[in-house]
């Protein structure tokens, strides 16, 4: 069984709600991580989500202490910002929305 993880780094700026963590979280940069699962025996490569975790601050009294939560992907989609609410200088080609 192979089984890869995939990482990328999440930007709020503004405090949100993720379902599976049961407090209002802080603006930063948050680390997730996705592991994915090889299918065998296909002639070509395909893998199978496994798990989504994301390293969160701890809620403790300790600045460095985080914890690793399991979310649904799908939260976390509905949790970020959509491009129209965020600002231009945070959107990572630089696109200015218009209002109409």
């Amino acid at each position: 069984m192979t089984i890869r993880t995939q990482r990328k780094t999440v930007v709020f700026s503004h405090h949100f709600l993720l379902k599976g963590v049961d407090r209002l979280l802080p603006p930063g940069n948050y680390e997730v991580m996705t592991d994915e699962e090889l299918i065998e025996g296909l002639s070509f490569l395909v893998y199978h989500r496994v798990s989504t975790t994301i390293i969160v601050p701890a809620q403790s009294h300790q600045a460095a202490s985080v914890e690793m939560v399991a979310i649904d992907p799908h939260d976390l989609e509905a949790a970020q910002p959509t491009r129209a609410q965020q600002p231009p200088e945070s959107r990572p080609d630089g696109e200015q929305m218009v209002g109409v």
